[in-house]
């Protein structure tokens, strides 16, 4: 199901034409090389055109869609060497973060993240899968306030879109929450220990996976991959 389409009237309205569209692509509802129309997701959000503009610009500066003039505006394919330069530089940046958030965790911080860990393992248990995509998230962002470098994860967050298709679909069967989340304790008793070396490593072995992962996706799902 399309995420819900009542738009906050207190918060700007391409922004959150942008966060809903951008979570359906990511989640396939709306799939790879899927036509977009201004007219008819306007109407879909009950707006004026002009801020499903902006939000069409906004997903295509994260590599989602394509924006052809006289042709329209399409869901792009996954792009294989756009997910593994993200994976690269989204590692690079993540390694350096945790290293760092191992001198800085207190014990409030070690708190809020296993707080986040319990509420994953509930998701998990009640086969919530969005829920635990969400999580999963804000478990990295946490990590970056605790190194207290919150444009560490605006970075990532900027080049993650086409990982996160890939993230998605891998959910259910390739890269399973369950393991995701033994993982995701790897890093929390890590930083329980301060112990920069072991937090390095068990990051490199959970972003890891999405590399891994996206051999058997594209298997899968040939038309909704490109080489380029």
């Amino acid at each position: 199901m399309p995420s819900p389409s009542v738009l906050n009237p207190t918060q700007p309205v391409n922004q959150q034409i942008y966060r809903i569209l951008r979570s359906d692509i990511v989640r396939c509802l709306i799939p790879p090389g899927t036509p977009l129309s201004e007219k008819e997701v306007s109407v879909r959000f009950n707006v004026s055109r002009q801020p499903v503009r902006e939000a069409f610009i906004k997903l295509a500066e994260t590599g989602l869609v394509q924006i052809r003039p006289q042709r329209g505006t399409y869901v792009n394919r996954i792009s294989v060497t756009h997910v593994k330069n993200g994976c690269f530089i989204r590692e690079a940046i993540e390694r350096a973060v945790v290293k760092r958030a191992a001198s800085m965790a207190t014990d409030s911080h070690l708190y809020q993240i296993e707080q986040l860990l319990n509420q994953q393992r509930i998701a998990i248990d009640r086969n919530q899968l969005d829920d635990f995509f969400q999580l999963d998230d804000e478990f990295h962002h946490q990590l970056a306030l605790v190194a207290d470098c919150q444009l560490a994860w605006d970075t990532v967050e900027n080049i993650k879109a086409s990982m996160d298709r890939v993230r998605y679909m891998s959910l259910d069967h390739v890269s399973p929450p369950d393991m995701l989340l033994a993982q995701h304790y790897d890093i929390f008793e890590a930083l329980q220990r301060h112990n920069e070396h072991d937090v390095d490593q068990a990051m490199h072995r959970h972003l890891h996976e999405i590399s891994q992962s996206i051999l058997l996706i594209r298997q899968e799902n040939k038309d909704w991959f490109s080489e380029e």
